[in-house]
């Protein structure tokens, strides 16, 4: 039973004297951070528990979204079509966030920041430009994974914050993780990247330049000045997307050879339509260009001499995990990146379900996360 509200906050953290400034060189004044938050934090502050998303994900983790929710969220569009389309569901790692949990909010004070460049409540695309007072869209600063982490970093320090026990994350959330072992690692006890890139691969970069050239190919993209969502285009990068997060054994195991009886489309199809529909209903297409951009730049390794000296710099307390039928992060590099880090140990999902295991097999997850932080 779910006996958690999901209930996002939304906080500005730079100010004219202070503005934030991006790996670019460019400031912005007034930069927004979306968050939620579970549990009670200890009078030491040192029972936190920091959870990051993944490319088209937000902060709602846990909890259900209530009718209250969605009327705290409604100034931000997408968090409001977002709401309104899961209106009384449960966060994407409800199984192993609560009471009594693997991450067990009787224990832990559990944050999930949504990142910089979301469309979600944090700065980004779809945020007003200060100087022209209209949406940024494709001029708003290009983002970077370690821009995301520093301000991240501020909303910890405003809220007086300065020990995480425990951080995860899967996919850009892993990435995430990375950069805070290294760039803040002082302040972290322990770290579980899942399904994560230390630096992403030609493959990867080159699924997700396949994805993008589908929604700047669309004529309605404009160059990203949009008025209606490129539906067509950002769907398609959808589909490309949901192909490569699963795998051959799980379309089989779902889908086989199976039509629908309304119109004849095999079940495959049907599936990858719906989810190319669902995706300009709840998320931004230049937000989705920015994100991705920032996972194919991300490499732990620029600026500390290479990805295996970076690697070597990490000294808390770290579980790498993998995915046995991962795609797009596969076993073999996540035991590589074992072999380099200090002390770290691996553990494995099985499953048949692709890179978006970590949001399925939660059973094996809830034990992964028992056995580390225990």
């Amino acid at each position: 039973m779910i006996n958690l509200s999901a209930e996002t906050k939304i906080m500005e953290l730079f100010s004219k004297k202070e503005s934030f400034k991006f790996d670019s060189g460019y400031e912005l004044e007034n930069v927004r951070v979306a968050f939620q938050t579970f549990g009670k934090l200890n009078s030491q502050k040192d029972n936190v528990v920091m959870v990051n998303h993944a490319l088209t994900g937000n902060s709602h983790i846990a909890g259900t979204i209530s009718k209250k929710e969605i009327e705290n969220c409604k100034n931000e569009l997408y968090l409001t079509k977002y709401n309104k389309m899961y209106d009384g569901k449960p966060g994407w790692w409800h199984p192993v966030i609560g009471p009594g949990k693997a991450i067990d909010t009787n224990k832990y004070f559990v944050i999930c920041p949504n990142v910089l460049g979301s469309c979600y409540g944090t700065s980004g695309p779809v945020s007003l430009d200060p100087i022209t007072g209209k949406e940024f869209k494709y001029t708003f600063p290009k983002v970077t994974v370690r821009d995301m982490v520093r301000v991240q970093k501020k909303l910890f320090e405003e809220l007086g914050i300065s020990k995480i026990k425990f951080a995860v994350g899967g996919s850009l959330g892993g990435m995430q993780i990375f950069e805070w072992a290294l760039m803040y690692g002082e302040m972290i006890e322990s770290i579980m990247p899942i399904a994560a890139s230390v630096g992403h691969s030609p493959w990867a970069i080159g699924l997700n330049e396949a994805s993008r050239n589908a929604i700047k190919n669309d004529p309605t993209w404009k160059d990203g000045n949009y008025v209606e969502q490129p539906e067509a285009g950002f769907a398609l990068a959808r589909k490309i997307a949901m192909i490569t997060y699963r795998s051959y054994e799980s379309f089989n195991n779902k889908f086989g050879r199976v039509r629908t009886s309304d119109n004849g489309f095999f079940e495959v199809e049907s599936y990858l339509n719906y989810q190319g529909e669902k995706i300009s209903r709840r998320f931004d297409a230049n937000t989705y260009l920015y994100l991705s951009e920032a996972m194919d730049n991300h490499d732990i390794g620029i600026g500390r001499n290479g990805i295996k000296y970076a690697l070597k710099m990490i000294k808390c307390k770290t579980e790498i995990v993998g995915i046995s039928s991962d795609i797009l992060y596969p076993i073999s590099e996540q035991k590589g990146i074992t072999e380099m880090i200090p002390n770290a140990s691996y553990s494995e999902i099985k499953s048949i379900h692709g890179h978006d295991a970590f949001l399925i097999e939660f059973e094996q997850l809830d034990n992964i996360i028992r056995n580390f932080l225990n």
